[in-house]
């Protein structure tokens, strides 16, 4: 791949761009909006003027809604040997392509699995998919499927963006992505929809877990409503189910309010039964790597908020040997201070505990 452009300089184009510009790939930028594609250029992802010819590929970065037509007008123009997309949704965008009589062997449906809560191009960085999943659906069938240059084409930007290519039928992503990524969004936002109204003597209890379940309720609502627009039903199947979870467990609350001993016992049967079925869930996440998931032991260390800390404690950890496989911060309402949660290979944990005790570091049991 010698030359691309990419249609739609908001995160994720700007961030494929900024990868690709970062590897000799010359990037031709293009938006509705030029003041996003010359932003996108001043911070090195390319160049906002038009390829005097035809690229090796198009890359299409535009709200669901928009894909087919975007990919359309790319086609008819001539403007590249190979087209793909990167929305987050792919069977419908594939629909309305075929509805439009567009050449679907030049044209192969993608969705990075990346994202941040912030979006436009100031937000991008060209490492965002390192090690990420990349899902490509290539249309089937002999006659009309994607053709192998389209597919090579996308294996290449996925391996220049160091990302992970995963194959999956479009539909099957769809519902897939309802389940891990679209529903979660809804989930957070209702939570977080609960503090609004709060009292403030409640809103200052916020503590980690009501951090770590709305940190996506801040992403941008106008980007969600064309997400959750495109893929409608899936994400209302989970719903559905979770509803019924949320139904059940309001019964077994109020089981537990009630003066008969064996309703109390049914409620915390429920209850019990809904939080052991979220242990077997998140077992199944995958750990660090993509690898099944491990158990570390936690080493907690009060850290103050001051520049350079982090830095010591890591240093610290490195000096004694013990690689740090995951880290977690949880911030103290309204005090200079923290805690940080240190993962460590359960052999590891012990020996880290006295190194950084040796140095004068307060642990936590």
């Amino acid at each position: 791949m010698r030359t691309a452009l990419v249609i739609g300089t908001g995160l994720i184009g700007t961030s494929a761009a900024l990868a690709l510009a970062g590897r000799g790939v010359r990037v031709h930028l293009a938006d509705h909006d030029p003041d996003r594609a010359r932003t996108a250029a001043a911070l090195g992802a390319g160049t906002d003027a038009e390829p005097a010819g035809q690229v090796d590929l198009a890359i299409v970065a535009v709200p669901p809604a928009r894909v087919a037509d975007t990919l359309a007008g790319a086609m008819r123009r001539g403007a590249a040997r190979g087209y793909l997309d990167v929305a987050s949704v792919k069977g419908g965008p594939r629909r309305a392509l075929t509805a439009l009589g567009c050449d679907l062997s030049r044209y192969i449906g993608t969705h990075p699995m990346a994202g941040r809560e912030r979006s436009g191009p100031l937000a991008a960085s060209a490492d965002l998919f390192e090690g990420r999943p990349w899902v490509l659906t290539p249309t089937p069938g002999p006659d009309g499927g994607t053709d192998t240059e389209v597919l090579n084409l996308a294996l290449e930007l996925v391996a220049l963006c160091r990302a992970v290519p995963v194959v999956m039928d479009a539909d099957a992503h769809d519902r897939a992505v309802a389940l891990v990524s679209h529903t979660p969004q809804l989930v957070s936002s209702m939570v977080a929809a609960r503090l609004r109204d709060a009292d403030e003597t409640a809103v200052r209890l916020c503590g980690q877990g009501i951090r770590d379940v709305t940190r996506i309720a801040a992403s941008d609502p106008g980007m969600w409503l064309d997400i959750l627009s495109a893929n409608p039903g899936p994400v209302a199947d989970v719903l559905a189910e979770i509803a019924a979870d949320l139904a059940d467990t309001v019964r077994s609350l109020r089981a537990l309010e009630s003066a008969s001993e064996d309703e109390r016992g049914g409620g915390a049967a429920g209850i019990e039964d809904v939080l052991r079925r979220g242990n077997a869930g998140r077992d199944r996440v995958p750990g660090k790597h993509g690898a099944a998931p491990a158990t570390y032991e936690v080493v907690a260390v009060y850290i103050g908020d001051q520049p350079g800390e982090l830095a010591r404690i890591f240093a610290d950890a490195g000096r004694a040997g013990i690689n740090i496989e995951d880290v977690r911060i949880e911030h103290a309402t309204g005090q200079q201070a923290g805690l940080i949660q240190l993962m460590v290979e359960p052999r590891s944990a012990e020996g880290l505990t006295e190194a950084l005790r040796e140095r004068g570091w307060s642990i936590r049991r």
